[in-house]
């Protein structure tokens, strides 16, 4: 497999990739232990903004990095036939307390469709959701072509 053409998306073609799509993978840090967990996201194209809500439980090892006010990292990416495409942002992960909530922003958690609460093992009432909204500081959009033919 060779690559035979990558290019940066424009600005619009990565607000429009984000929309389109609804997971990812988070990944934080703290000192020298990293941490990454698949999450779903609300977009707000407008002010580029993600919402998200995570479910914890209270001795959980994500509650103890998202404590910890880490730095972020989201990774969303797909493939389509011969086309790759990501988009990496980098950003401030914030907790925003419900009482703070404005309409719009409900409007974006709402659009974090997963986690099902049904899947977890332990109860609903060991869950613990907080809501969060990552403000980006960098937000960069690959798209890599590729050539799948035969080499000799």
């Amino acid at each position: 497999m060779a690559i035979d053409h990558e290019t940066e998306m424009t600005d619009a073609e990565v607000d429009a990739f984000l929309a389109r799509h609804e997971t990812g993978v988070l990944s934080l840090a703290r000192a020298d232990e990293p941490y990454a967990i698949p999450i779903s996201y609300g977009y707000d194209a407008d002010d580029r903004l993600f919402y998200m809500r995570m479910v914890s439980t209270p001795d959980s090892e994500k509650r103890a990095f998202l404590g910890s006010d880490p730095g972020a990292r989201l990774v969303v990416y797909d493939e389509q036939e011969s086309t790759y495409r990501s988009v990496i942002v980098t950003g401030i992960l914030e907790d925003i307390p419900p009482s703070e909530l404005t309409p719009d922003q409900i409007a974006q958690y709402g659009d974090t469709k997963r986690p099902l609460f049904e899947i977890w093992a332990d109860g609903k009432r060991e869950l613990d959701i907080e809501l969060y909204r990552l403000t980006p500081e960098s937000v960069n959009g690959r798209r890599t072509e590729v050539h799948r033919g035969e080499t000799t």
